[in-house]
Formats: C-alpha cells, sequence, structure tokens
C-alpha cells in the first residue's frame, strides 16, 4: 500500500484558508495560540495511558472523536470557525466510508485529521486477525480519502492491545490517548452546564492537556460554545497539533 502526503499547494491553500479566518475572528475569540508540529513516528502522548505532550501548563488540545457526523459536523466546525480555534478529529474509518466529503471538510477548515478505528469495536473482544482488519479497513479508508496515511490513531475507549500497537509502531504512527476527558456519552449528564463543570474541574485538576470531545454527540455540540467560552474564561490556550 502506497501513502503520498499532501501537496505543497494544498498544503497553502490550507494555510491560506487559515489565515482568513483569523482575519475574520472576533478580539475576544479563543483563538489558536501556536501549532505544535510533532514526527511523524511511533510515540504515545497522553497522561491517562503515557507521557504528556510538550505543553505549557494552561496549554490545551482540542480533539474530537467518532465522526464525521452529518447530523453534527456543521455545528461544530461552525462554533470552531467562530472563535478560531483549530482542533484534531480522531474519525472513525467507518463514518468516513459513508462520508468522505465531510472528512474532506474538516481539513479544508484547517483541522487536523487521525484514524479511531474502522468500525469502533471492543477491540479486545475480537481475535487478533479480527484487530488487525479493523485496523487495515481504517488506514485504507482514510487514505483513500485524504490521499495519505493516519499519523496518529486513537483506540476505541482507549482500549489498548498488543496487537494494533505492534502495527502502529512498523507504521510509525503515532498513539494519542488523552490527559482531559469531560465524559460526553450516556449514561452520564450531558446537559451542558454538566459537560462545563466537568471539563472546567478536570482542566484545573492537570493544568491544561488534550482534552476528550465527541463531534458526533448532539449534546457535545450543543454544549461546544459554552465549553470554549469555558476555557477561554479560565484562561487556557489552544494548540493545534500537526504532524510533519
Amino acid at each position: 500500500m502506497k501513502f503520498v502526503l499532501p501537496s505543497l499547494s494544498f498544503v497553502l491553500l490550507l494555510c491560506s484558508a487559515a489565515g482568513n479566518a483569523a482575519a475574520a475572528c472576533a478580539p475576544d475569540a479563543l483563538g489558536t495560540s501556536r501549532v505544535l508540529t510533532l514526527k511523524r513516528e511511533y510515540a504515545a502522548y497522553g497522561t491517562v495511558q503515557h507521557g504528556a505532550l510538550p505543553l505549557e501548563k494552561g496549554e490545551v488540545v482540542l480533539t474530537f472523536d467518532d465522526g464525521p457526523n452529518p447530523e453534527t459536523l456543521d455545528k461544530v466546525l461552525q462554533t470552531l470557525a467562530s472563535q478560531c480555534a483549530r482542533a484534531t478529529f480522531f474519525m472513525t474509518g467507518a463514518n468516513l466510508a459513508s462520508h468522505p466529503e465531510l472528512g474532506q471538510r474538516v481539513v479544508q477548515a484547517g483541522h487536523t485529521p487521525a484514524l479511531h478505528s474502522f468500525a469502533h469495536p471492543v477491540l479486545k473482544s475480537l481475535s487478533v486477525n479480527e484487530q488487525l482488519t479493523d485496523l487495515a479497513h481504517g488506514l485504507t479508508t482514510f487514505s483513500d480519502v485524504f490521499g495519505y496515511a493516519p499519523a496518529a490513531y486513537r483506540f476505541p475507549f482507549l482500549d489498548e492491545t498488543p496487537a494494533i500497537l505492534a502495527q502502529l509502531k512498523e507504521r510509525k504512527i503515532t498513539v494519542a490517548s488523552i490527559d482531559v476527558g469531560i465524559d460526553d456519552y450516556h449514561p452520564n449528564d450531558m446537559r451542558s452546564a454538566a459537560l462545563v463543570g466537568r471539563l472546567v474541574e478536570r482542566l484545573r485538576q492537570t493544568g491544561g492537556g488534550i482534552v476528550l470531545m465527541h463531534d458526533a454527540n448532539g449534546p457535545t455540540a450543543e454544549a461546544l460554545p459554552e465549553l470554549l467560552q469555558a476555557i477561554r474564561d479560565n484562561g487556557y490556550k489552544v494548540v493545534h497539533l500537526r504532524w510533519e
């Protein structure tokens, strides 16, 4: 399987789009304070399971799992654009196969795409062959949509397995865990105030880091303006991840 990196013209187009969006930002927008460029290599970040990203205290990385979902993506992208905030989207291969145009829209909006398995299975309930088949399907779909291999992979439920870790190491794909989760899934309280409360409390405990949200969930999409406002009001700065 052959993977190619995005063309220079495509990268310049994204930079131009990001610059235009930044120019349109309100003075009090959250914004994106800097870009952290990582090597395309096997590494593992996120203090829930691994070491920390090279972030300063008070810096956060916005990440979203489980999309792209046609029912929620527009609202999520519009909210991020209104705040000039850039994020990393860990997308499932199955959703990308169904909605490749949505994956492209994520990238065109200036965000970073990454892989979150193909079918979002409970990997440890599968045989090794089934685990590797899911990974292979996810890699193929991602490459078909974007034209290059994913630089990062997040395990479903953060449930790592030796077989997939070995494959990620061989393919020089970074493992992305988290530092902060807001439990934005049922049966947890999904009201906006509860999501914001959990985010603020957990950021207070960690001082920043990789934040996990689920853009495919309707309540998260609805609460995102308040979540971003809480990040801004509590003095945190957004760092955008990219890979060389």
